[in-house]
């Protein structure tokens, strides 16, 4: 039997009645037979990004962050778009990470849910192959007209967006359980 995987969510939106948090609780409700789903629900609690601080000066908020990251066994990101990109809170945590290597090889799953979503999501993507994590098609989920297909109390209410979604988890599954067979071989 394979151990569960303790998989960190990680939701971009500032707005305690997001939708993408609304989708993180759906996935992590639907998979928590599965896999352990930790949420970080709120970003605006991280400090703002300062490269005056240096490695011994970290908060020590972001040095327990960073370390969540790094022991984790992948991270879903889901976020909606903010004005063609990603949230500054989902940036700012981002940031926070760049100098170290807690994203490098890291199986990623990432959702953009909003009206549109398009650069953000390809921004995002972006951004998460620049710091290296490890991602494919089948691990990226665009969910256009959000507010439409997911109710305020986070039902799914469309059956393509929770079809999509299972196929999502399906393919998050099998790509972090092969990134861990693969990481047990490197020397």
């Amino acid at each position: 039997m394979t151990k569960k995987k303790n998989i960190i969510g990680i939701c971009g939106s500032a707005s305690p009645s997001s939708a993408n948090l609304s989708i993180l609780n759906w996935i992590a409700n639907a998979e928590k037979a599965n896999f352990n789903l930790e949420l970080v629900e709120d970003l605006t609690q991280l400090p703002h990004f300062n490269t005056a601080l240096t490695d011994e000066n970290v908060p020590e908020q972001i040095v327990a962050f960073r370390a969540k990251i790094a022991h984790a066994d992948g991270i879903i990101i889901c976020t909606p778009e903010y004005i063609f990109s990603i949230p500054s809170g989902l940036k700012n945590m981002i940031e926070w990470c760049v100098s170290t290597t807690v994203f490098i090889d890291k199986p990623v799953g990432l959702i953009t849910a909003s009206a549109s979503g398009l650069k953000g999501h390809a921004e995002l993507k972006l951004i998460m192959e620049t710091i290296q994590t490890k991602f494919i098609d089948q691990t990226t989920l665009l969910i256009q007209g959000v507010k439409g297909k997911v109710s305020k109390d986070g039902k799914i209410m469309d059956k393509q967006t929770e079809e999509e979604l299972n196929l999502f988890i399906d393919a998050f599954e099998k790509w972090t359980q092969k990134l861990s067979f693969e990481n047990r071989f490197k020397s």
